[in-house]
């Protein structure tokens, strides 16, 4: 039923008195403050934000006998241990098992020690899930290994399924109580898994993992200050160096940046390919576009000059000179960097899992968000984008694009001929409802889950009523999307959005009545 508010009915100031606790998150003062300008289309996107991140009721703990502790050490960076934490909550609810609270990678390229607490608001992660999974922030002191206990430790298989999870691992819990996962990556299957499964992923990754409030403060005070300057565009631009040497992509670098790229390759053993044709990758569409490569893409699908941009990324290989046809193409370029303080930054340097979490709030934040790369953080930002009312995402087909730029370059295509058939490409490739794609065989090659997961995305059982215009207000690549009406938007966001402005009518018509009442004592005290 859609939650309505009719301002027309009068309101007693008592019949709110008590709604201050039961609103909770919401009563913010920085709810208030937009009040006056909630009308303003800006504005509304991070009301939006806010809502859907509100608290929600905590439902009654599940009560179960467990079959034993599962404790994970997620790999990889931020996005793909996120995607690994949704994992193993629904691995462990499957099973039921106690998990322990995730361990994030130390080891990685990135040698980030920032630990599960730093990054995500723990105590929010294990109240909002307790009514489908126990987890704990420790193991019993019995299974630690100085009281003689060794749990047995191993990686479940990639991409696997219920039965799997069910048939052979289950049953290795009976017997040995307590399971370390060293390795969490792309261990649970994209398809075929169970729709209340798939919905837990989404429960996990949309509301239960939530940044820690420092975290969130301060990516949206930069979701605030680009606001503030109109419409902006994110591009991730993934012309890292970590990415660089492990891709073996090298278009554009110089002779002695191509050579330190391949030593780090080589350098570290869990890159397991090393002998790497750059060209012959980049021309599969298996490199990131380089940042004049992507500047090239923005003129010719007419982005505007003036367009306000907003740089994801860490450094960005070769530093600052390569990003100068991309600054002379578009001035308006910020980074986190330039957009904060040093101070506002200083507890997130060095912490590079921390600082992607910034990118990350800001990338969903977008009017239009644009990876230049198919990485784990473009998927995961794709997935809530589209959760949160198929925001833009345009997809960039990598291969065409490095096709097309090439026959440009060598005089085959004029621009205006290169240009056209880069909008062609991407004429229905902004995130658009769609059921995900379904490769047999080949899990790496399909749509990955969190990118589309189209089972949290409508309510009818089988999602029959996605298609690629429902929900879509599509306006072609170069120009810029505000956010729709809210009428236009998918019920679930159509209800937060009402809801919230519901609480925040009723909130200042609480803080007009004891203002009021406040000024009445005073005249009689006055008197």
């Amino acid at each position: 039923m859609e939650v309505r508010h009719d301002s027309s009915e009068m309101i007693k100031c008592d019949k709110f008195s008590g709604q201050l606790v039961t609103v909770g998150g919401l009563w913010h003062t920085h709810l208030l403050t937009r009040v006056s300008n909630h009308r303003n289309k800006s504005n509304l996107l991070s009301i939006e934000e806010k809502v859907v991140q509100s608290p929600l009721p905590l439902l009654p703990a599940r009560n179960y006998s467990s079959n034993g502790y599962l404790k994970v050490s997620c790999n990889g960076g931020l996005n793909q241990m996120r995607a690994a934490i949704c994992d193993m909550v629904t691995v462990a609810r499957l099973l039921n098992l106690t998990l322990i609270v995730p361990e994030l990678d130390k080891t990685s390229f990135w040698a980030d020690h920032s630990t599960f607490e730093d990054i995500f608001d723990v105590r929010h992660f294990i109240d909002l899930l307790r009514h489908e999974v126990r987890i704990v922030k420790r193991l019993p002191k019995k299974f630690i290994k100085i009281h003689g206990y060794q749990p047995l430790e191993m990686a479940p298989v990639s991409w696997s399924s219920e039965k799997y999870y069910l048939q052979q691992i289950l049953p290795l819990f009976k017997k040995h109580k307590l399971i370390h996962f060293k390795k969490t990556d792309a261990r649970l299957a994209n398809n075929m898994i169970p729709l209340d499964l798939q919905k837990l992923r989404c429960h996990v990754n949309f509301q239960a993992l939530r940044f820690t409030p420092q975290i969130e403060d301060l990516g949206h005070k930069m979701v605030h200050i680009l606001q503030g300057k109109g419409p902006f565009i994110v591009l991730h631009l993934r012309y890292e160096m970590d990415m660089l040497a492990f891709s073996g992509c090298t278009h554009g670098c110089t002779e002695e940046e191509a050579d330190k790229l391949k030593r780090l390759r080589y350098a570290f053993p869990r890159w397991r390919e090393k002998d790497i044709v750059s060209e012959e990758r980049r021309l599969l569409g298996q490199c990131p576009l380089t940042p004049e490569e992507a500047a090239l893409v923005l003129v010719a699908l007419d982005f505007d000059k003036e367009t306000q941009i907003y740089i994801a990324s860490g450094e960005i290989y070769g530093s600052e000179r390569r990003l100068n046809q991309l600054r002379a193409s578009f001035p308006r370029i910020v980074k986190k960097e330039t957009l904060l303080d040093h101070e506002d930054l200083q507890q997130f340097q060095n912490h590079s899992s921390q600082m992607a979490a910034l990118d990350f709030i800001v990338s969903v934040a977008s009017n239009v968000f644009i990876p230049t790369y198919n990485g784990n953080m473009a998927k995961i930002v794709e997935g809530h984008r589209r959760y949160l009312g198929f925001k833009k995402t345009l997809q960039l087909n990598r291969r065409k694009i490095v096709e097309l730029i090439d026959l440009h370059k060598n005089n085959t295509l004029s621009w205006d001929e290169f240009s056209s058939a880069l909008k062609s490409t991407h004429e229905r490739k902004v995130g658009e409802p769609s059921h995900r794609k379904v490769t047999k065989k080949k899990p790496k090659e399909e749509e990955y889950f969190y990118a589309n997961p189209h089972e949290c995305l409508c309510e009818k059982p089988r999602c029959n009523n996605l298609s690629h215009t429902a929900n879509c207000n599509y306006s072609g690549p170069g120009k810029i999307l505000l956010p729709p009406p809210v009428q236009q938007r998918p019920r679930y966001v159509r209800k937060r959005l009402i809801a919230a402005e519901t609480i925040v009518a009723q909130s200042v018509i609480v803080l007009s009545c004891v203002l009021a009442k406040s000024f009445t004592n005073i005249a009689k005290i006055g008197q």
